[in-house]
């Protein structure tokens, strides 16, 4: 049984009694020098055939100071193969005691030094990366849970290293589960993919404040060294929180999209002869990636009131007329609103009544529990959850309200919504100025 276990062991093993003589060798020593059990055992040392004659005083020193000192000794030497090559080993030895206390003997076990190097990296490595790493690293089970966690991975998960493992990652996460799941299964079926992915997530521990976060990351299938065939022990999760820098570059590149929309805009409305249908142009290049529904709605009336609005009445909130809109319906271009003068039927306190009182834009909101008929009420397009109500305004007067509308697809209007609105509709309001002047002569 001992035969068995040194032979089976991993690290070349080879053992010295008290006066020298080589007892054990197992094949793990017999692969990396060469010599065969039957010719090692029991050669007196090593010196003149496992070692040179110049390098004998260094082993024999190193040996000795094993067999006198407590605990194990490591060393470097340079030992001597069957067919004359020299192998750099790093040796672990350690005296063997008799049954009285005293050395008995020596055991070395010993391995290529660089093989042992390239061991001890691959711990540092595995230690640097579960202690020191500035991204976040998860060692992922077979199960789909967590096994190990670093530090920064666990702060990035918003729990304790501990709290982590053993999860299920739906306990972790409540956006973008499915997708991180998916990514892990085909690691395990088909290996490490060949670049890195981005996954859009929301922690569970953030409910009160929820926000996306982009982890960019790389995944790298786990297999056990010590199988006869390949056996996947996991997926190691290497991720990185690339929030800011990926919403920089989607507001840069909706930036972009939005000022060549301006632009070709107003290339395409200075094509256009009448200045109601240049307005309806704008409205047309504003939708595209900004909102489902446009209208347009001017104030009743052409005197100017006061305070700077245009309407017939002085007194009370002006009334406002529907002048063009995009269709509810089928997708097509926006047309004006044949010109009835009639008032469009807006209840007190409606968005587009409060953006002209307040001579600026105005957001409204469903809310997560939207009411049936919340859109009707408002007179705006079935399936409407959010709107922007931007005031018209053109030569220091107010000429209406400009109406952007978004369906359940889409989220809700934000500052930077509003200031593109407002600039969309200062282009529509000089276009509603210009159809109201008398035509040139």
């Amino acid at each position: 049984m001992l035969a068995a276990l040194l032979d089976g062991m991993d690290a070349a093993l080879c053992a010295f009694g008290a006066d020298g003589t080589v007892t054990h060798w197992n094949r793990e020593a017999e692969r990396i020098l060469g010599w065969p059990a039957a010719e090692a055992v029991g050669r007196p040392g090593l010196t003149g055939w496992a070692v040179r004659k110049e390098d004998a005083d260094e082993v024999e020193a190193g040996l000795l100071a094993a067999a006198r000192s407590p605990g194990r000794q490591v060393h470097e030497f340079a030992l001597l193969t069957k067919d004359g090559r020299r192998v750099l080993v790093r040796t672990q030895s350690s005296a063997v005691l008799g049954p009285d206390g005293r050395p008995a003997g020596v055991y070395c076990a010993f391995s290529e030094a660089h093989t042992q190097i390239d061991l001890e990296r691959s711990i540092a490595l595995s230690e640097a990366l579960f202690v020191d790493a500035s991204w976040g690293v998860v060692l992922v089970d077979a199960d789909l849970r967590p096994a190990v966690v670093n530090a920064h991975a666990a702060r990035a998960l918003g729990m304790g290293r501990t709290a982590v493992l053993g999860r299920p990652l739906g306990d972790l996460l409540t956006q973008g589960v499915e997708e991180l799941e998916g990514a892990l299964t085909h690691v395990l079926a088909e290996g490490t993919p060949p670049a890195a992915a981005e996954l859009w997530v929301t922690l569970r521990s953030d409910e009160a404040e929820p926000t996306r976060r982009c982890w960019r990351s790389g995944f790298l299938r786990l297999a056990s060294p010590l199988a006869e065939e390949p056996v996947p022990l996991g997926v190691g999760w290497l991720f990185q929180d690339v929030t800011e820098a990926k919403r920089a570059e989607q507001e840069g590149s909706l930036l972009r999209f939005r000022a060549q929309q301006l632009h070709r805009a107003g290339r395409a409305a200075g094509e256009c002869e009448d200045p109601m249908e240049a307005a309806a142009v704008h409205l047309d290049f504003a939708l595209a990636g900004f909102a489902d529904h446009g209208l347009i709605d001017v104030v009743a009336g052409g005197g100017e009131r006061p305070d700077g609005a245009v309407g017939a009445s002085t007194e009370g909130p002006p009334s406002l007329v529907r002048a063009i809109a995009s269709p509810a319906g089928a997708p097509g271009p926006s047309e004006a609103v044949p010109a009835t003068g009639i008032p469009v039927a807006y209840a007190a306190g409606h968005p587009a009544g409060q953006a002209l009182e307040r001579c600026g834009s105005v957001r409204a909101g469903a809310g997560p529990g939207a009411a049936e008929g919340w859109a009707a009420a408002r007179k705006w397009p079935d399936g409407t959850v959010h709107g922007l109500c931007v005031v018209l305004r053109s030569r220091g007067r107010t000429l209406g309200v400009a109406t952007f509308l978004r369906g359940p697809s889409r989220r809700p209007f934000d500052r930077a919504d509003a200031a593109y609105a407002e600039d969309v509709a200062s282009r529509i309001a000089a276009a509603l100025d210009l159809a109201g002047r008398p035509a040139p002569r």
